[in-house]
């Protein structure tokens, strides 16, 4: 590579890769002083120096101004290998100060040889660096947010999912239990993680996160995403069922209307999205009573006593008829409830509250 190649070489980069110029000659500066005291038994003393312009590269010994040798013992003496006195440097120039350098060029005959190779090393290594930035940059805001990508590998784990300039990592644990994924496929993806701190771009997929869910309803269903109906919490099952607590400040809008849509079309693309999960769409209340009430859906009649609003912990009676329906199967319901509502609920039979001294009328 001569010097007008390699001024070509790093306008290309800095050009398709949006990399500072400077830095790529700094960088070429830096790595060709190490080469060069590595191959040609250099002092320490030395510099490099390329021409911007023309790409031409120069090696320089130098030699550091000192002040005068003293009596004084304490002071070390002159290292004449890489310092020079005050004195002896202004014979050679008078406006030279202690700090100043006096520079000899040493470039050998062959170092071009030693440039050429070294040049193309840093220029893949700013390549790389720049592209990882660039990624870093692209994907770095993305974590908590939903992405399409094509299925591209799969091993023993995981799948790995191409997203454009990178690839994210989607573990067969976070798929939806029952879907099946096909390679070569576009499919929705949760991004649960982001990490540019190693040497590549570690990116964390899932399809089970209950962040997946609550960016489906705000893809799906445009009173979410433009506020009119606000997303208050999601619980989920992944692939079983989910809790969805949704509501409206405006008086007018019916937010489980909203997320269900005319004859249930936007709830069942949705559900089309999810393996057939069942999705509960529950109506927020301040009021943490009607809102726990609310959340143990498809169950009825329910009595509410908060025993403890500081540690969020209640008591929900429930008669005969629906007390294993606010239960659920393997206590499902109620253990997506909590989540949905952030309350520790304690489900009792009429008889059973009674006995704890809880008396009410039906």
């Amino acid at each position: 590579m001569n010097s007008e190649e390699f001024i070509k070489a790093v306008d290309l980069i800095v050009k398709e890769k949006g990399i500072d110029r400077n830095v790529v000659f700094d960088a070429m500066e830096l790595a060709l002083a190490t080469a060069y005291k590595k191959n040609f038994d250099s002092l320490t003393n030395s510099k490099v120096f390329i021409d911007r312009n023309t790409g031409e590269v120069k090696v320089y010994s130098y030699l550091t101004v000192v002040p005068d040798e003293s009596d004084d013992p304490e002071q070390d003496d002159i290292d004449l290998d890489t310092e020079i006195s005050l004195t002896e440097a202004r014979k050679i120039n008078k406006t030279l100060n202690v700090g100043d350098t006096i520079d000899t060029e040493v470039t050998p005959k062959d170092f071009g040889r030693v440039a050429a190779s070294t040049a193309k090393q840093v220029i893949i290594q700013k390549i790389r660096e720049a592209e990882r930035n660039s990624i870093m940059e692209e994907f770095g805001d993305k974590q908590d947010e939903l992405l399409v990508g094509t299925v591209a590998l799969e091993d023993v784990d995981n799948y790995f999912i191409d997203l454009g300039r990178s690839n994210g990592i989607l573990p067969k644990k976070e798929c939806i239990p029952g879907e099946k994924i096909e390679m070569g496929k576009q499919i929705k993806v949760y991004c649960s993680k982001v990490d540019g701190s190693g040497k590549g771009m570690f990116i964390l997929l899932s399809r089970t996160h209950y962040g997946f869910l609550k960016r489906l309803f705000e893809l799906e269903i445009p009173e979410i995403n433009d506020g009119s109906v606000l997303l208050y919490s999601v619980a989920r099952d992944a692939g079983s069922r989910s809790k969805v607590a949704v509501y409206s400040e405006k008086a007018n809008i019916d937010p489980i209307g909203a997320c269900i849509g005319e004859k249930g079309n936007r709830i069942a693309r949705i559900i089309e999205e999810v393996h057939g999960e069942k999705i509960d769409i529950v109506k927020y209340d301040k009021d943490p009573a009607v809102f726990i009430a609310n959340s143990l859906q498809p169950a009825k009649n329910l009595h509410v006593i908060i025993t403890d609003p500081k540690k969020q912990e209640c008591i929900v009676v429930a008669d005969h008829d629906n007390f294993s329906l606010a239960i659920g199967k393997k206590g499902q319901n109620a253990k997506l409830a909590s989540k949905l509502t952030h309350y520790k609920i304690d489900i009792k039979t009429i008889e059973q509250a009674s006995e704890m001294g809880i008396n009410f009328k039906d």
